[in-house]
């Protein structure tokens, strides 16, 4: 009797720790699929944004140099 439930323990202690193991592995996935998704976002934001970013870049440096050259630098 005291051996079938020691063994009974010692399996169930087993797939709890299998169970423990497993949702780890979950969790690591799941990050791994935001950090994805995340990379996804700022690759696509950066696509449309850049040309934009580029271009507001581009005609501040126009204005300061007009302002520049106006000024007799």
């Amino acid at each position: 009797m005291m051996w079938a439930l020691a063994e009974r323990y010692v399996r169930a202690r087993a797939w709890l720790g299998q169970l423990a193991r497993r949702q780890k592995g979950q969790g690591l996935v799941e990050y791994a699929l935001i950090l994805v998704l995340v990379a996804i976002v700022v690759i696509a934001a950066l696509t449309l944004l850049g040309r934009t970013a580029g271009n507001v870049m581009n005609q501040v440096q126009q204005t300061v140099q007009a302002g520049a050259t106006s000024a007799g630098g």
